[in-house]
C-alpha cells in the first residue's frame, strides 16, 4: 500500500525522495525492521492477552520426562497468530499487490494459518486430538494442488515445469523429461506429475517443521536462517543482471519476493526475542504449519526446491529421525510379538527419543545447546546452498 502512495508523490506530487520505494532493497529492508517492530511492540501485550484472556496454555507431555516440561505446560501457545500478522503487514504495506507471487505467498500464509489456528483452537477447547491428522494433510495437499496449477496456467507466471540442479553446469532440468515414455500423451500430462510433486514438497517441508517445533526457540532460528537464505535467491533469481552473472535461471519479476522475505525472517527473528529459552509463548501448529508451508511453496516459486534437501537439512534429519524410529519400532514389535501394552525397550530403539532434537535431550544435553547447535547447522547448509550457485 505504501508503495503505490509513495508511487503517487513520486510521480504526480514530485516530491523529491519519494521514489526511494521503487528499489527492492529498500523495501525489503523496511519490511524487515517493520516485521520486526511489530513482534517487539506487540509480543508482550499478545502474551498478556493470551494468558489472561484466551489461557491458551500448551500441552506438554510432562510424563517423558524431558527437561522443563512442567514449566511448559503453562506456557501460553498460538504465537504464531503473531507472527502470521508480522508476515502479512509488512508485506501489504512495502509489496507490490498486483504480483502473482506475492499473493500466492499471502495465500499461503492465510490458508495454512487457518488450519493451524484450528488445529490449536480444538487442542484447547474440545481435548488435546486437536484436528485430525488427516484433515492437516488435506489441507497441505490443496495448497501444492493450487500452486502447482497456478504456476502451470496463470498467465502471468512462465507455465514452466523446469527447475534448477544444484552441481551442474547446465543447471536447468525440465520434469517433462519424467513423462517422455508416455509418448503422445507426454505434453498433456507433465502437469500431472509437477503438480504430484509439489503437493510432495509441501507436505513434507511442512510437516516436517512442525516437528521441528519442540523446544524452545529451535523452530523459529532455523526458520530464520532459511528465510535469509531463500531472500538472497529470490533476490538474485529476478535480478537479469545477477542471474547472468551467476548462470541460473531468470525469472521476471520474481525478486518482489524479496519484500515477502525478508518479513518472514523479522518475524521469525522478532518471535526469538520471546521464544528464545525459557520460552514465553509457544508458536504452536499455527507457526509451525505455516512456517513449512511458506519455505516450501516460496522455494517452488523461485524453481529452488530440489535445493530444500541441503537448506532444510534440519528438517529432513528431524523428519527421518521419526520414520526410522517408527518404522524400526513396527518391526521389533513384529519380530518380537510384543503385546500392544509393552512398549520397545529404549536401549532397542535407534534413537532415546524422537524428534533428532529430544535424543539429544534425553543424552543429557542443555536444551539452549541442541537449539544453538542446531541453528549453527542451519546457517551451515544456508550458506552452502547459496554456494551451490558456483559449486558446479
Amino acid at each position: 500500500m505504501l508503495y503505490y502512495l509513495f508511487e503517487w508523490f513520486d510521480k504526480v506530487l514530485d516530491i523529491p525522495g519519494t521514489g526511494v520505494l521503487q528499489y527492492i532493497s529498500v523495501r525489503a529492508a523496511a519490511s524487515m525492521v517493520t516485521s520486526l517492530l511489530i513482534m517487539l511492540l506487540f509480543g508482550k501485550r499478545f502474551i498478556r492477552w493470551m494468558k489472561n484472556k484466551m489461557g491458551m496454555m500448551d500441552e506438554v507431555r510432562t510424563e517423558l520426562g524431558l527437561e522443563g516440561a512442567a514449566r511448559k505446560s503453562q506456557t501460553p501457545t498460538m504465537g504464531g497468530l503473531l507472527i502470521l500478522a508480522a508476515i502479512i503487514v509488512p508485506t501489504l504495506l512495502f509489496a507490490k499487490l498486483d504480483n502473482i507471487y506475492v499473493l500466492i505467498m499471502l495465500g499461503t500464509t492465510v490458508w495454512m494459518g487457518m488450519i493451524g489456528f484450528l488445529d490449536d483452537y480444538l487442542k484447547k477447547t474440545r481435548g488435546k486430538a486437536g484436528l485430525p491428522g488427516k484433515y492437516k494433510v488435506l489441507g497441505q495437499v490443496l495448497l501444492g494442488l493450487v500452486v502447482g496449477l497456478l504456476i502451470i496456467h496463470h498467465p502471468a507466471i512462465s507455465g514452466s515445469t523446469s527447475t534448477t540442479i544444484p552441481f551442474v553446469k547446465n543447471n536447468e532440468f525440465d520434469y517433462a523429461w519424467l513423462v517422455t515414455w508416455m509418448g503422445d500423451w507426454a505434453s498433456d500430462l507433465v502437469w500431472v506429475v509437477y503438480v504430484l510433486i509439489i503437493i510432495f514438497i509441501v507436505t513434507a517441508i511442512s510437516n516436517a517443521s512442525n516437528l521441528t517445533d519442540g523446544i524452545d526457540g529451535i523452530a523459529t532460528g532455523v526458520a530464520a536462517v532459511n528465510g535469509g537464505a531463500l531472500a538472497i535467491l529470490a533476490w538474485v533469481s529476478g535480478n537479469v543482471v545477477m542471474a547472468g552473472y551467476l548462470n541460473i535461471m531468470y525469472l521476471s519479476n520474481i525478486g518482489e519476493l524479496a519484500i515477502f522475505s525478508t518479513a518472514f525472517v523479522g518475524a521469525t527473528l522478532g518471535f526469538l526475542w520471546f521464544n528464545s529459552h525459557p520460552a514465553e509463548i509457544f508458536m504452536g501448529d499455527t507457526g509451525s504449519l505455516s512456517i513449512g508451508s511458506i519455505i516450501a511453496v516460496f522455494a517452488v516459486l523461485i524453481k529452488k526446491e530440489l535445493l530444500l534437501p541441503v537448506l532444510c537439512g534440519i528438517y529432513v534429519v528431524e523428519n527421518l529421525s521419526v520414520i526410522i524410529q517408527t518404522s524400526y519400532c513396527k518391526y521389533y514389535r513384529r519380530r518380537h510379538k510384543l503385546p500392544p501394552s509393552q512398549s520397545v525397550p529404549v536401549e532397542k530403539r535407534p534413537f532415546l527419543m524422537t524428534p533428532l532434537h529430544h535424543h539429544y535431550q534425553k543424552k543429557g544435553v542443555a536444551e539452549e545447546k541442541v537449539v544453538i547447535r542446531f541453528i549453527i547447522i542451519a546457517i551451515l547448509l544456508a550458506i552452502f546452498t547459496l554456494m551451490t550457485l558456483k559449486l558446479r
